[in-house]
């Protein structure tokens, strides 16, 4: 039981310390591709509100 505590300890380390490792990867794909992802959806739920709610042009 005595050794079950150090490996627990170490395993939580190292998820936690890999998370680090996943923001930096997500800043080095860079800020810019972010925000024309979300300019790109952000425009198609308009466009898709605007097909539901806009009504017909007859």
């Amino acid at each position: 039981m005595k050794r079950a505590f150090p490996l627990a300890l170490i395993a939580l380390l190292c998820t936690t310390l890999s998370s680090c490792e996943l923001v930096e990867g997500i800043f080095k794909a860079g800020v810019w591709s972010g925000i024309i992802i979300v300019v790109v959806v952000v425009a198609l739920l308009i466009w898709i509100f605007a097909k539901i709610f806009g009504g017909s042009k007859d």
